[in-house]
């Protein structure tokens, strides 16, 4: 697993179509302008695209740390990658 990297243009079209999909649940009404969901729609996506950037590089500087080196793209390696990110993201998630 690695963080998925979005261009603004992306995050604003999944925005979208996160409202629409929001706006089609019955009872479900805003009470903010549709655009001021949007934009706080797109923050929450950056702010967890951050987070997944951070977690990636703090995994990556821990499997860097090893006396041996473990080769990217190895089982091993990713093995250690999802455990670490794993962790940290769930250890982060939990003091929110």
């Amino acid at each position: 697993r690695y963080p998925m990297i979005l261009s603004e243009e992306r995050i604003s079209h999944l925005s979208h179509l996160i409202l629409k999909g929001m706006k089609a649940v019955p009872g479900v009404r805003f009470l903010q302008e549709e655009e001021s969901v949007v934009r706080e729609i797109q923050h929450i996506m950056m702010s967890e695209l951050k987070l997944e950037e951070q977690i990636d590089q703090m995994a990556r500087e821990r499997l860097a740390s090893y006396s041996r080196r473990i080769e990217e793209g190895s089982s091993e390696w990713d093995i250690l990658y999802k455990k670490f990110f794993d962790e940290e993201l769930k250890r982060r998630r939990r003091r929110l």
